[in-house]
């Protein structure tokens, strides 16, 4: 009797550990099938158009090279006919008053049904004096997509994320750049991110959809489940990368999707760079592309893909000792 009891107990004991071990495996599966696609880079996108070569697209720098200016600007842009000239015009005016300063602008058009990129390269000769490439994507993949694409491409020795609708006022570059040249001096690795968090109970906030704020409440909570909850505002579109940074980060960017932002700084983390919050000035612009709803469930499964991914070991970011001048 206590032999068939131990081989009754013995067959349990198995059969509950096979049943654990199957739905681990249906998870990974799981995970496996839900993780995006790597992200590939067409030939064409490789190369640019500007306003002495219009037609013939001409070679990109490389993110791994030294850097050959003082600053790149990545504006992702995605069927940004209308806001595109207003957010440019602004970004002018303040890089000219900036008489040291050398910069690059490249606009990266994700894939526009609108004429993006043709407005794009009107801006690029009517500011003739700027040097401003426009990078066009074969399809539409994502803001994050877009901006790694961008970043990947880019001579600067600081690179700024800059949003083409102008939320974010440009004249605010100078507090990130000045706190960059305390958090990362002699060109090290760092990131300094600008804030909105000190606009939470302000005008421009308490105006926003209900909705909207729901999901920025409910991001905000998550995001400390995921290892992120110490920056207070991940999604503010302006976002400084020292060179040596960015050559450890977005090699290792995996996401496509509005919720990339999380796992840059996922990737900070991990690498042990340094990031920084800076407080800005910031305004909501109409014609945002955002479905507050389908994002709410997106923002949630990108964010569980991610944190999965990297507990995991899939994604991983390995520090390198990157050129740089």
């Amino acid at each position: 009797m206590d032999t068939q009891h131990l081989l009754y107990g013995g067959l349990t004991l198995s059969g509950g550990i096979l049943i654990f071990v199957t739905n681990i495996y249906q998870l990974y599966l799981a995970l496996v099938f839900w993780s995006p696609a790597p992200i590939v880079t067409h030939e064409s996108e490789k190369k640019c158009r500007s306003h002495t070569s219009p037609k013939k697209r001409l070679p990109l720098a490389q993110l791994a090279d030294p850097s050959s200016v003082d600053l790149s600007i990545v504006v992702p842009a995605y069927n940004e006919t209308q806001r595109l000239p207003l957010m440019m015009a602004a970004t002018i005016a303040h890089l000219a008053s900036q008489k040291k300063r050398t910069y690059e602008i490249l606009i990266v058009d994700d894939g526009s049904t609108d004429g993006t990129s043709e407005t794009a390269l009107q801006l690029a000769a009517k500011y003739s004096k700027s040097n401003i490439r426009v990078v066009t994507l074969e399809k539409n993949i994502g803001k994050g997509g877009a901006v790694r694409h961008g970043m990947l491409y880019s001579s600067g020795e600081r690179l700024l994320m800059a949003d083409a609708d102008g939320a974010s006022r440009i004249e605010d570059l100078e507090a990130l750049w000045t706190t960059m040249d305390t958090l990362a001096p002699s060109n090290r690795p760092g990131v300094v991110v600008g804030s909105r968090a000190h606009l939470v109970k302000s005008e421009a906030v308490v105006k926003r959809s209900l909705l909207r704020n729901i999901l920025m409440y409910g991001l905000h909570t998550i995001l400390r489940i995921v290892g992120v909850g110490h920056i207070r505002d991940t999604q503010c579109g302006f976002k400084l990368f020292s060179r040596s940074a960015a050559q450890q980060i977005f090699p290792a960017q995996h996401l496509p999707t509005w919720i990339f932002d999380v796992e840059l700084l996922l990737l900070a983390k991990q690498l042990g760079i340094p990031v920084a919050e800076v407080p800005i000035e910031w305004h909501e612009v109409a014609g945002s592309k955002l479905n507050v709803m389908t994002a709410s469930f997106q923002m949630l499964r990108d964010l569980l893909i991610v944190r999965a991914n990297h507990l995991l070991g899939r994604w991983q970011a390995i520090p390198t000792k990157p050129k740089s001048d």
